[in-house]
């Protein structure tokens, strides 16, 4: 990392409440270390052979604008328009857990919350919390979702 560059945060986010939360203490972090952050969202299809799947290129652009969409109203509501520092928003294809560890490769800092959509309630870490933890090359901060039990 050069010594200009302002040091990158990238956080995983997917609308869910524990990402969110990751999601604003990022921002917070940001500001403390005058650092810049990049909100990631994946999308892929189903891996299940006997799933459907996309039909035309136009299903797939239709697919990743969703995420887009979804990245954009997440990252609105959880900091705001202006946050008080630069958060990029990157869409990119693949597995969550994947994209988020080469995501790790280029920060100082990776954050996500303790678990998204699919975690078990009771469960400590969700599977790509865990592979995140296990696999990034940066530090890892996991966030725990202020409002729940």
């Amino acid at each position: 990392m050069s010594e200009t560059a302002e040091p990158l945060i990238v956080v995983g986010v997917d609308g869910s409440n524990h990402s969110k939360e990751a999601l604003r203490w990022a921002v917070a972090q940001a500001k403390a270390i005058g650092g810049r952050v990049h909100a990631v969202m994946s999308w892929d299809w189903n891996t299940n052979p006997f799933a459907v799947g996309p039909t035309s290129q136009e299903d797939l652009v239709g697919v990743e604008e969703a995420a887009r969409l979804k990245l954009a109203d997440t990252v609105a509501e959880a900091v705001g328009t202006s946050p008080g520092v630069p958060v990029f928003r990157r869409v990119e294809k693949g597995a969550p857990a994947k994209v988020l560890v080469e995501a790790s490769r280029e920060a100082e800092l990776t954050v996500v919350g303790t678990r998204g959509y699919g975690g078990f309630r009771g469960a400590l870490l969700g599977s790509v919390s865990q592979q995140v933890v296990q696999y990034a090359r940066s530090t890892v901060v996991v966030v725990r979702d202020e409002n729940e039990d």
